[in-house]
């Protein structure tokens, strides 16, 4: 049997040429003023040292320049200056380590909604901050933690939860090998952008490829309490070959995770079973080539709630994906791509036509672009595809299936393929703006506690993002 979510075509279109090239100069507009404020101190200044140097004989000139030299260094420094100079510093005890960032985006939508009411005039419904902490007190020993808020529509409050908070032990270090031991709530080693997805600097957009780093399901993917071993290894002369391997109880608390696993959010919880995961990647030395692939054992199980009525009886689940990865890097272009297989495996005890005895293999991948216009300059174009079964591609068995049980299905929602351009700004090395466009077929990676009719959403969909990110 197979499932996952439904939805019914629209017909609502704009111009998506209009919206990016309305993105573009918006960018480029700011860009000038920016130039142009950075430019005026100077000009200032040399317009204001231009009368003195008439009025004031050049010793006089120079006592002034000197007592407002002086004034400026004995002035107090102010709170926020102070803490921030703090912040920055790297002279700590134990190479104390503090890092922080904040992101806040706009997103609008033709139809469907997406971290929000995205489609009923637009939503600043994404915002993600968070602090994080390291420290060294032992050569070889390493604690850090993060503090994340995200508020990301109904799934995701921006109530603060702890992201990670990690032990790492170097049992063994000489050149370029290294081996150790890492024990905490820690990051999910998979893929190339899943363990730094949280801070907006190091993605290639503002959403991630969905057919590979689900937002809906994004706690549950993105960490998990583990014991993980690493290591490092040298390969002749060629690159460095790096692995983790993982016994993780996985992060299933979660509205979004629930929903997307059971169709719905339950009266009933769903239980942290032990799982497991592994990376292996390799690097060419000159950081040209990296290859790598990735595993993940997931078993979670749900408990109804007996003192109320549920549906749904006393079920596991079983989901195993396997992600193959590439990236090359040039000096102006990166190519980066990344397939998965995903198979979902749910046994008899669920006591619901469709979810009893479902075993289905899910298929997704995606093809990516960068180019490097300037330092400060990037583009990006990606085509990403996702089926929640690759035996069903148009989502037609899965209506026909759920005909029989006398239920209404709609064939977009078992894919989505989704054509996405992009600008990114490098304002400061501190300060980043962001401008996307995206263009979906198919409505598979949609949260459904976003859109809870599954069959008003639409199966031709835009989407349009700008971004602004501060790190410290």
């Amino acid at each position: 049997m197979k499932m996952l979510t439904c939805s019914r075509l629209n017909s609502c279109f704009v111009n998506p040429s209009q919206w990016i090239a309305r993105g573009i100069i918006l960018l480029f507009v700011v860009g000038n003023i920016s130039v142009q404020a950075q430019e005026l101190p100077s000009h200032k200044q040399s317009e204001l040292i231009k009368p003195l140097n008439k009025k004031l004989p050049s010793t006089d000139l120079l006592a002034q320049i000197n007592e407002t030299e002086v004034s400026r260094v004995t002035e107090k420094p102010g709170l926020v200056s102070t803490a921030m100079q703090w912040l920055r510093s790297t002279d700590r005890p134990g190479d104390l380590q503090i890092h922080g960032f904040v992101s806040q985006a706009y997103i609008t939508t033709s139809d469907n909604d997406v971290f929000g009411n995205s489609d009923k005039g637009g939503s600043f419904g994404l915002t993600e901050a968070g602090l994080n902490a390291s420290v060294r007190p032992l050569p070889r020993l390493q604690l850090s933690a993060q503090v994340l808020s995200r508020r990301a529509g109904e799934g995701n409050s921006g109530m603060p939860r702890l992201d990670y908070a990690i032990l790492d032990y170097q049992v063994y270090s000489h050149e370029a090998n290294q081996f150790g031991i890492r024990v905490g709530r820690l990051k999910n080693p998979f893929g190339f952008y899943n363990e730094t997805r949280d801070v907006a600097f190091t993605r290639p957009s503002i959403l991630l490829p969905q057919s590979i780093y689900f937002d809906r399901t994004r706690n549950l993917g993105l960490s998990s309490d583990s014991v993980q071993l690493y290591g490092d290894a040298a390969v002749f002369d060629w690159g460095t070959f790096s692995t983790q391997f993982g016994v993780t109880l996985p992060v299933v608390d979660n509205k979004d995770t629930e929903s997307s696993l059971l169709l719905a959010v339950r009266p009933g919880e769903l239980n942290r079973e032990v799982s497991y995961i592994g990376r292996g990647i390799f690097e060419t030395n000159d950081k040209r080539l990296r290859l790598g692939i990735s595993g993940i054992w997931l078993n979670t199980s749900y408990d109804p709630n007996n003192n109320v009525i549920d549906k749904l009886g006393p079920g596991t689940l079983q989901f195993t994906p396997v992600i193959f990865s590439a990236q090359y890097n040039a000096e102006r272009w990166t190519l980066t791509s990344e397939y998965a297989i995903r198979p979902f495996q749910y046994n008899n005890k669920f006591s619901n036509p469709i979810l009893d005895n479902m075993h289905l293999v899910g298929e997704s991948y995606y093809f990516q672009g960068e180019y490097r216009f300037t330092p400060k300059w990037e583009g990006i174009l990606r085509y990403d595809a996702l089926y929640t079964d690759r035996s069903d591609r148009d989502g037609s068995e899965f209506v026909n299936a759920l005909k029989g049980l006398g239920l209404n299905g709609v064939a977009h929602s078992r894919f989505a393929k989704d054509i996405t351009v992009g600008l990114r700004w490098n304002v400061t090395p501190t300060f980043m703006l962001r401008a996307e466009y995206h263009y979906i077929n198919g409505t598979a990676w949609l949260s459904r506690l976003d859109n809870p009719s599954a069959t008003e959403t639409d199966q031709h969909w835009h989407l349009y993002g700008i971004q602004g990110s501060y790190r410290f």
